[in-house]
């Protein structure tokens, strides 16, 4: 059984400049398929636009309002929002407010899949 608590990880800044506590991922679970995250993006700060050629994420909001781009196109987004990003496409997520949100990467998160614009 693999249980990791959020208060227990470090966080770090992925290549897009989000800051994320990973939850369960290859460095800190037997996790074969996919990755779970914390990520935060401070109020008035956006990710720098980007894709994952393998990836497909799913970001969750927990907390916070902004708006998501995903291949030129934009909706205001809050708590309770999941978000399909799927492989290939161009996205970023800028915060009005502070935002906490969680990102289920399949396959799991990898820096050498990240391209930035």
């Amino acid at each position: 059984m693999t249980i990791q608590n959020l208060s227990s990880q470090k966080p770090f800044t992925t290549k897009d400049g989000s800051t994320i506590r990973s939850l369960l991922d290859r460095t800190n679970a037997p996790v074969q398929n996919q990755s779970l995250a914390e990520a935060r993006v401070p109020a008035g700060t956006a990710t720098q636009r980007h894709y994952h050629r393998l990836a497909e994420e799913i970001y969750f909001l927990l907390e916070g309002t902004g708006t998501m781009e995903i291949d030129g196109a934009t909706r205001p987004v809050g708590p309770g929002d999941a978000i399909l990003i799927p492989p290939g496409a161009w996205h970023e997520i800028t915060a009005t407010t502070d935002l906490v949100f969680l990102c289920c990467c399949a396959p799991p998160y990898d820096h050498a899949d990240t391209y930035l614009a």
